[in-house]
């Protein structure tokens, strides 16, 4: 039995695999989430300097694979069995195994999250061109918002490859039809452009970032037209959930900027998973 007919014949291992990769991958997301806005920095000011006609920075190998991950604290290299996903944080309770610095909570968090929702995929999809494709949309939303957490920036080198290979998928109907698909990229792009200008009329400010624009059209390149009414009034809905927390609880200022691509994120796995059952539901009501 080949290991494809393995996993389609046993749920339980395909979801078990599909936890386990989705961990691997939580563990590279945490690295691309780190170091990616590094690396477009580093980019932005070479490019500066050359436009400037001044000396660009030294060039150093800086990217997703070099150098070695290490201990922000302390320089300690990372060594393999200090990084097993979630496991390594456990069994170091929290601290870096050479300065005994304590390691921030949301990187078992971020991989835990992807394990758990890599899981979720393979049980709603199975073993498909639509549960691998899942899999990819599902990581991607997850590095957008934890970068725009850190930075209010949705960078393109995960936005734009994300949008055409929507748009590549649905060339053969995995999630949506491709009209349907267009469509839904160009009106995911003008829905938020519109909001933004009109934003900016009224009050001279910029409500939101180009990052948000790229972010929705890439949705409606995977779930096509008829979900953007739903990604939007989920995005919202738990942006005002969350921002209202924030001041109540966290007693953040009201001028304090907060990104929307994380809601974007979250409202786009949702309709992914589930969204053709919710607007069944809302219709009916209808």
């Amino acid at each position: 039995m080949s290991v494809v007919s393995l996993l389609q014949s046993s749920p339980v291992l395909l979801i078990t695999v599909a936890v386990l990769l989705g961990l691997a991958v939580g563990s590279f997301l945490n690295v691309v989430i780190l170091r990616l806005p590094k690396i477009m920095e580093r980019q932005w000011r070479t490019e500066c300097a050359e436009l400037a006609g001044t000396p660009p920075p030294p060039p150093e190998a800086f990217n997703l694979l070099v150098p070695r991950s290490r201990c922000p604290a302390c320089g300690h290299p990372i060594a393999a069995l200090e990084n097993i996903p979630v496991v390594s944080y456990l069994l170091l309770g929290g601290k870096c195994s050479a300065c005994k610095t304590r390691i921030s909570l949301r990187y078992p968090i971020i991989e835990a999250l992807c394990g758990v929702l890599s899981g979720y995929v393979a049980w709603r999809f199975g073993l498909s061109a639509a549960g691998l494709g899942a899999l990819v949309f599902v990581w991607a939303m997850i590095a957008l918002a934890f970068v725009d957490l850190d930075t209010y920036y949705l960078p393109d080198n995960i936005t734009l490859p994300l949008l055409w290979a929507g748009l590549l998928l649905n060339l053969f109907g995995v999630f949506t039809v491709l009209p349907s698909a267009v469509i839904g990229a160009v009106c995911g792009y003008l829905a938020l452009w519109s909001v933004y200008w009109l934003y900016k009329l009224a009050t001279g400010k910029e409500g939101m970032g180009y990052g948000d624009f790229k972010l929705l059209a890439a949705i409606g390149a995977w779930l096509g037209w008829s979900m953007l009414p739903l990604v939007i009034l989920l995005s919202s809905f738990v942006g005002a959930a969350i921002g209202i927390a924030l001041i109540v609880l966290a007693r953040q200022g009201r001028d304090v900027p907060i990104p929307f691509g994380p809601y974007l994120a979250i409202a786009g796995v949702i309709a992914l998973l589930h969204g053709e059952a919710i607007n069944k539901q809302y219709l009916a009501l209808f």
